[in-house]
């Protein structure tokens, strides 16, 4: 996202959207400095059951990378 998602950062929400499939997806756009993600089209493809298994996979993220929390990794990879 780049400098200008730095300087922004914390003073408004961002959202990502698109492309968001797995927890690996939004875990993504939630290090690019997203406070927010979107799901769409894989909503509509996988149902409410892509909720839990989405959570599931984002928690082994934040885990994996030594998060405690994920609004520790908002904005990591912009940092």
């Amino acid at each position: 996202m780049g400098l200008p998602i730095v300087i922004l950062m914390g003073k408004i929400p961002l959202i990502g959207c698109g492309g968001v499939s797995s927890g690996e997806d939004a875990y993504k756009k939630i290090r690019a400095g997203a406070t927010l993600v979107e799901l769409y089209t894989a909503f509509a493809y996988g149902g409410p059951a892509l909720v839990p298994q989405l959570k599931a996979e984002l928690a082994q993220c934040l885990e994996r990378d030594g998060f405690k929390s994920i609004y520790e990794a908002i904005g990591a990879d912009c940092r």
